[in-house]
């Protein structure tokens, strides 16, 4: 069987991007990161929700906690606040997280060369996002060439999502039966979801575009 390496947060993006993988016919092997976030624990949660949920054939968790030892942004530093209800009012919010995708994409393809991998799956996200530069498909391809280069591989980079909308992303949760009660989205905190956020604001608009209701808990009534 060909087998696709697959970064989940434990998000929907990433679990939909998985649940993609999955259905194209690849055996799924599991990565996820903790890098000191707010929401750690519970991504790493739902992380393990996803993977088992897709059968996946071997899973990582990688300790990338020099990421908030690196600090400057609001997901791993709590003296940084959460921008709420700000959504595409700074180019560049400060929950971005310098070149975390980078990051893990490079370390991605390290264990997808010693697992035989043919692809990496990551759940990025242009359209309806939050401007993130590492987001865009144009530095997706960079970084496939530069891995490439390195590794002496022919790994595919795939972000089945990043032309999406919230809304068709929604969509195809509910095509490929993705529980999205197991997983998570809210930036600031792990146990009720803020609904304030950008992340939670973003996941909110693909519900409503497709006249459904959020399975998880948040602290606003919708």
């Amino acid at each position: 069987m060909r087998k696709a390496l697959c970064i989940i947060s434990g998000g929907m993006d990433s679990a939909v991007a998985a649940s993609i993988a999955k259905s194209e016919g690849y055996e799924i092997v599991a990565l996820h990161f903790d890098y000191g976030q707010r929401t750690m624990d519970k991504e790493r949660e739902c992380f393990e929700k996803i993977a088992s949920s897709l059968g996946v054939v071997d899973k990582f968790i990688i300790d990338a906690s020099f990421i908030a030892n690196i600090g400057g942004n609001a997901l791993t530093d709590t003296n940084i606040k959460i921008p709420k209800n700000s959504l595409g009012s700074e180019p560049l919010p400060a929950t971005y997280v310098a070149f975390r995708n980078g990051v893990f994409l490079s370390i991605a393809a390290s264990i997808a060369q010693v697992k035989q991998c043919e692809a990496i799956y990551i759940g990025l996200v242009e359209v309806d996002g939050s401007g993130y530069p590492d987001c865009r498909i144009e530095f997706l391809e960079a970084m496939n060439r530069a891995v490439n280069l390195g590794t002496g591989c022919e790994l595919a980079f795939r972000a089945p999502l990043i032309g999406l909308s919230k809304d068709q992303i929604v969509s195809t949760a509910y095509e490929l039966g993705v529980d999205l009660a197991n997983t998570w989205s809210c930036y600031e905190n792990g146990d009720i979801a803020c609904g304030e956020c950008d992340s939670c604001l973003l996941r909110l608009k693909g519900f409503k575009g497709n006249g459904k209701t959020d399975p998880i808990e948040y602290k606003i009534k919708f």
